[in-house]
């Protein structure tokens, strides 16, 4: 049995036997100006392993107190995009000991590194940073970060086409490969004839047997709303329920 906990926004808990995967961890205070953000890491347990991945350096993605977690833990390690500047001058500034660095993989787009027994693959964002393909005791992984059919309203119907190709080309890599979960952007901001077009593109031709909606900005009425979208009737039971932060989700390994 692993679990995987629905923090908030795009931060995944993926606890296994043995060790943690948390994504795009941040503070949610630093946003709250925007959204109010509700969710908390649960206690973890400190004889796993901590692997905290950050796909890039946006503020609702990346939080430099993560860090933080190496006072407390040997068995911590960062695998943050290249995008994460963390020069010694900047770490110094902040109360960090330039040795946190050997605690870090830095990854850029379109590589694959290994992180002691785990592979982990970067795709191109269609933002910034990268989206992590992640292969770990048999499960493969997916997490898209800011990797979307950015669609914004108001943005014209050439700026939607663009992203569109873009982001048909980024998801290329990982076409006839087979995933047992994926986090996936479902953003409302892009209005009604935008939210759906990342998630629906995944949906439809990226095999993946249980798909987390996340990027919402706590906005959880589009979940349901996208699994009632036409075309999708076959395909909607491996769309997630969320509808609030702070979920547990049990699943058979």
């Amino acid at each position: 049995m692993l679990k995987v906990y629905y923090i908030m926004h795009s931060c995944f808990l993926v606890e296994l036997d043995d060790r943690y995967l948390l994504f795009d961890y941040f503070n949610r205070d630093v946003v709250a100006d925007t959204v109010a953000f509700h969710g908390s890491l649960p206690e973890l347990n400190p004889s796993k392993y901590l692997y905290v991945f950050a796909s890039h350096s946006h503020k609702d993605h990346w939080w430099l107190e993560n860090l933080r977690w190496a006072d407390n833990r040997n068995n911590v390690h960062y695998i943050l995009s290249k995008d994460i500047r963390l020069g010694r001058n900047y770490l110094l500034r902040n109360g960090f000991d330039y040795s946190i660095k050997e605690k870090i993989t830095f990854v850029g787009a379109m590589k694959k590194y290994k992180v002691d027994d785990m592979v982990v693959e970067t795709l191109r964002s269609t933002d910034a940073g990268v989206a992590f393909v992640i292969s770990v005791k048999d499960l493969n992984i997916y997490h898209a970060g800011d990797l979307n059919w950015w669609n914004a309203e108001g943005r014209g119907e050439l700026y939607g086409e663009v992203y569109g190709r873009e982001y048909k080309r980024a998801l290329r890599p990982i076409a006839n490969r087979h995933f047992d979960f994926g986090f996936v952007v479902l953003d409302s901001r892009m209005g009604e004839d935008g939210y759906f077009l990342g998630m629906e593109h995944f949906v439809k031709n990226i095999e993946c047997d249980l798909i987390f909606p996340m990027h919402m900005w706590e906005d959880y009425k589009w979940v349901e709303r996208f699994k009632k979208r036409p075309g999708l009737a076959n395909l909607k039971d491996r769309i997630v329920d969320i509808d609030r932060d702070n979920m547990l989700f049990e699943i058979e390994d």
